[in-house]
This record gives C-alpha cells, sequence and structure tokens, in this order.
C-alpha cells in the first residue's frame, strides 16, 4: 500500500511540472528557426494522427453499459521475460515501455527525452528498461512489419540500434527500407531476411498486443511503472504515464519512486 501512494503522488507531481523556458541570443536565431519548423512539421504530423483516431473513434459503436471497466494500475502484472530490456536487472525500478515505430509520438519521446533517461537512470543502475511492441495496425500500416524487423535484428543481438535507426527514420519503413536500416546496423542479412520473410517473429508481437489490451492500453506510447523482482518473468505495476511528456515529469516520478523503494536488497 505504501507504494502505491507514492506512485499515486509522484506520477501526479510528474505530470504538474511545466517545462521551462529558455532564451536565445542572436548568434542561436538560425538554429531555433531549424528547430521551429522540425516542430511544426511534427506538429503536422501529430495532428494527422489525431484526426485518424477521431476517424476510427467516430466509427465504433459506444461501449456497452456492461462491459468491464480497464483494470487499475495496482491490479495489474505484465510480463517482461524474454522482452528486449537495457540497464540492470536488479536495479530498483522498472518501466516497460508500450511502442509503436510509426506512432509520431513515440517518436517524439525518443528524439527529446528516452536519451536523457537512459543517460541518467538506465547507465547509472538505477532503472531497467524494458520495451514491448503495440503497433496500432489502424492506423500505422508499416507499424507491425516494422516491430517485426526490430525483433528480428534482435534476434541477432541489435535491437536497440534498429530501435533507434527505426525512430530516426519515421518516414521510410517500407519493405526495402527497412531490410536498408538493418543492413547499416550491422546484422547478418542472410539470416535477417530469413527471420522477417517467414513471420518468425509475430507471434511474440501478437502477445505484446494482448498483453497491452490486458492492461487497459490502448495508446502509444504507455509507460508502466514497477518496482523490479530480479529474476522474475512478470512485474506488479504500481502506476502509469500515458504519452511524451518532456523528461522533467519522467525525472519527478522516477526520483519520488526510487526514494520510496529505498535502497537495493
Amino acid at each position: 500500500m505504501r507504494y502505491r501512494v507514492a506512485v499515486a503522488v509522484v506520477l501526479c507531481a510528474a505530470l504538474a511540472v511545466a517545462v521551462p523556458a529558455f532564451a536565445q541570443t542572436s548568434d542561436e536565431l538560425t538554429t531555433l528557426k531549424r528547430e521551429i519548423d522540425a516542430l511544426k512539421a511534427g506538429q503536422a504530423a501529430m495532428q494527422n494522427e489525431l484526426q485518424a483516431i477521431r476517424r476510427l473513434l467516430e466509427g465504433r459503436p459506444a461501449p456497452s453499459p456492461n462491459a468491464a471497466a480497464a483494470p487499475a494500475p495496482e491490479n495489474i502484472e505484465v510480463a517482461v521475460g524474454g522482452a528486449f530490456a537495457k540497464g540492470r536487472p536488479d536495479a530498483r525500478v522498472t518501466i516497460v515501455e508500450f511502442s509503436d515505430f510509426q506512432c509520431p509520438f513515440c517518436g517524439r519521446y525518443v528524439r527529446q527525452t528516452f536519451a536523457q533517461i537512459d543517460r541518467e537512470y538506465v547507465e547509472t543502475g538505477k532503472l531497467r528498461y524494458v520495451v514491448r511492441n503495440l503497433p496500432l495496425e489502424q492506423l500505422h500500416p508499416d507499424a507491425f512489419r516494422a516491430a517485426e524487423a526490430a525483433e528480428c535484428a534482435g534476434a541477432q543481438g541489435k535491437y536497440w540500434e534498429m530501435h533507434d535507426r527505426l525512430f530516426a527514420h519515421q518516414d521510410a519503413l517500407g519493405a526495402d527500407e527497412l531490410t536498408q536500416h538493418a543492413a547499416a546496423v550491422g546484422v547478418d542479412m542472410p539470416a535477417f531476411r530469413q527471420c522477417l520473410d517467414s513471420g518468425a517473429r509475430a507471434e511474440r508481437i501478437r502477445q505484446d498486443m494482448a498483453d497491452a489490451q490486458a492492461a487497459g492500453i490502448t495508446g502509444t506510447p504507455t509507460f508502466l511503472f514497477a518496482l523490479t523482482e530480479t529474476n522474475a518473468p512478470t512485474v506488479k505495476v504500481i502506476g502509469r504515464i500515458v504519452g511524451a511528456h518532456p523528461y522533467a515529469s519522467f525525472k519527478a516520478a522516477l526520483d519520488g519512486l526510487i526514494s520510496a523503494a529505498g535502497p537495493a536488497k
């Protein structure tokens, strides 16, 4: 119960953190213009995404009043065994991210936030970071195949290289382009093609999607927070953040959870 109360407090506090303002000198105007142009492009992609979601929702029947509600975070256990992860297996806190390689919000998170979380928490041994797949096929026709490509690269020990490569090229996830990305990260190409063409990782991805549904997850990116149980195939979720929030939100949540969890055993 102590952890449930603590995580509720720290996650609420995290989402209330304001993004700091910044100033620039005349020497930075060119860089600033480029950043503004990139931001406008990202906003346009997200607007298209929201419009597509709205169209899907408008065509969906209203839920039955007898439909079961999504389970509360404290009642969920999510599998982590066999999933691609980085960080110490005995880190006090685990994040399980459900992600989609074609989702613009996921891309924004990876480009703007993930590297700092990796540097400040994963590399310092404070956090184990687990990624699972949730390709939203109705919105993103290339997402499932991209997830297969990442999994196939991961089978050769190149998951994180492929993960970063795909998110850096979200506008280039066609079949031929996936092969080019795989070659760029240095996988054995005949083995990669055999894995991808055979659909060897499809069942695993479908299981990720089923587990996301069971956890009440309907959008990406979604981040589930848990206290790590070393070598356990599942973790018990004690909170979540939904959406591409800034680093400050994750920092507030993680610092609070690490403090609440106490020293490593």
